[in-house]
């Protein structure tokens, strides 16, 4: 369990130094673009040589693809609920114009709330969206997919318990790392562009940070002890949320920022996640 605790503080450490950055830091859009590349590029080789692999050895193939269709599933409906959230909260968009300044602020899952979240904080007065409801909106979004990655973390503790914290883990530690450090930066950078202080935006990504923390913890506890065909689908479920956040959402806003030098930064995370995956 403490190895699970401290794991997690590890991975979600970097969404509050990404918030820290984002609070006080606004770098050019193509940096971001291929921050988000770059962490785009860790997740696949993540997916492709741990997650599923993992899955499939402990629950055999189609469970893990089950697993796989499900939390992709799961992720699309979750966050198309999502946007229709923020969409309610955030008035008429014909009658407030979106900035373009926020729109080009955000990335990974919070990317496709971005214009709505805008307006809702366009249009905070007496009786309207307050600060704090635009700010759980961009927490919601991010730990969309935060929380999956964050609980296939703790399960594959779980599934190399016997041999400690292996080559596996660190290099899906290092995957989360990537990928969270990028996402809080641009979204702290979105909160101080719609005139939030940056104690709020440190705030909110230290809450997000210990949210990530508590489901490597869950992943770890909740699963620890079931049978093999359990942790395959658990794993191959976390996955597929992974993968359709990169599909949906991570990919496409860092090409778009990125280029043409995104290509090449989600081939430099794709191989050193594999390296460390491999252990070489």
């Amino acid at each position: 369990m403490l190895s699970a605790v401290l794991i997690g503080v590890i991975g979600s450490s970097a969404l509050v130094l990404g918030g820290i950055l984002g609070s006080y830091w606004r770098p050019p859009r193509w940096v971001t673009g291929v921050f988000l590349a770059f962490a785009s590029g860790t997740l696949i080789s993540a997916l492709a040589f741990e997650l599923f692999p993992e899955a499939v050895e402990l629950a055999g193939v189609l469970p893990a693809a089950g697993g796989l269709f499900v939390g992709a599933a799961t992720f699309v409906v979750v966050n198309a609920w999502l946007d229709s959230r923020v969409a309610a909260g955030a008035g008429d968009p014909d009658e407030v114009p979106a900035s373009d300044r926020l729109a080009g602020s955000m990335a990974g899952a919070e990317a496709d709330q971005s214009e709505k979240v805008q307006q809702s904080a366009e249009k905070s007065r007496p009786g309207g969206p307050s600060g704090s409801a635009v700010g759980f909106a961009l927490l919601a979004a991010v730990t969309l997919d935060g929380v999956p990655e964050n609980t296939a973390l703790g399960v594959s503790l779980i599934a190399s318990a016997e041999a400690g914290i292996t080559a596996g883990s660190l290099a899906l530690l290092f995957v989360i790392f990537a990928s969270n450090f990028p996402e809080a930066m641009v979204g702290a950078i979105a909160m101080r562009a719609a005139d939030r202080s940056p104690r709020f935006a440190i705030g909110i990504w230290s809450a997000a940070a210990l949210l990530l923390t508590i489901a490597v913890v869950v992943g770890y506890a909740a699963l620890n002890g079931v049978d093999e065909t359990a942790l395959g689908f658990a794993l191959a479920f976390a996955g597929g949320a992974v993968l359709a956040s990169l599909a949906d959402t991570l990919m496409p806003e860092a090409f778009e920022r990125g280029r043409p030098a995104s290509a090449l930064a989600t081939a430099l995370g794709f191989v050193i996640s594999f390296v460390l995956a491999e252990g070489f």
